[in-house]
């Protein structure tokens, strides 16, 4: 079993309807669902462009997958989610769009977005004591990647490179793209898809808990917890750095 800290909504948020509909699989349920054909594109090709992405349910990452700490509890986690979401205020960002990340389409934020950003720092920080350390396999697959000697150490230290200022914050709608061709057809179906809920302001009230029952099963949404508290991101997560060097000293 594996957990994730993830940026996701309520069943009923037209921004995870879209999402899950875009992949072909509910993550609340788990069920499939049917993918809305693509202009240029076979049924069977999108669905083969989308299998990444469809595994691990529609998302934002925070706090990257982990297996659990010896000591801990999906108790003690879930307890944890609770207590976290009832200390932060709801947060805004600017919108989303859609765009290439490299080899991939997803969604990404039209802005630089600070609380945004706090926020996946704090969740790393926060559920740190949950993360059970990487296994040498794991280290050496993330490690094909040519990690630069920073992304490495965080890799080491926090079990995933691509956090505090190399975060960036995306929701990704595909494979890596090798055809140009089919990347295009791709990011003008999901620009059109994606219209109601993009380019727009949007208050981000939750996060969410999803599990993985096993290595290479799919991701399904545990529980979608509402931020009912009065810290801001970037308040909380300056208390937490803080708290982090007094207890190193």
């Amino acid at each position: 079993m594996r957990y994730a800290i993830y940026f996701a909504a309520d069943a009923d948020d037209p921004l995870m309807q879209l999402g899950n509909a875009w992949l072909g699989r509910d993550t609340f349920s788990g069920r499939d669902l049917p993918q809305q054909p693509v202009p240029g594109l076979s049924a069977e090709r999108f669905h083969a462009l989308t299998t990444d992405p469809r595994r691990y349910g529609f998302h934002g990452t925070l706090k990257a997958p982990f297996s659990l700490a010896d000591g801990q509890s999906e108790t003690a986690l879930v307890e944890a989610c609770e207590t976290f979401a009832g200390e932060i205020a709801p947060y805004g960002i600017t919108g989303l769009s859609v765009n290439r990340l490299g080899r991939f389409l997803a969604l990404t934020p039209d802005a630089e977005e600070p609380a945004l950003r706090a926020f996946a720092a704090l969740c790393v920080r926060r559920f740190e004591p949950f993360r059970a350390p990487l296994s040498e396999a794991d280290l050496e697959r993330r490690r094909k990647a040519r990690l630069s000697d920073k992304l490495d150490t965080y890799t080491r230290q926090w079990g995933y490179p691509y956090i505090f200022d190399e975060f960036r914050f995306h929701m990704t709608l595909s494979n890596k793209l090798e055809d140009d061709g089919e990347a295009a057809l791709l990011a003008d179906a999901a620009r059109a898809r994606f219209a109601a809920v993009t380019g727009r302001q949007r208050t981000c009230r939750h996060v969410a808990l999803y599990t993985e029952p096993e290595r290479g099963a799919p991701f399904t949404v545990h529980t979608i917890f509402e931020l009912t508290g009065s810290a801001s991101p970037q308040d909380a997560l300056v208390r937490a750095e803080r708290l982090s060097r007094e207890e190193t000293v």
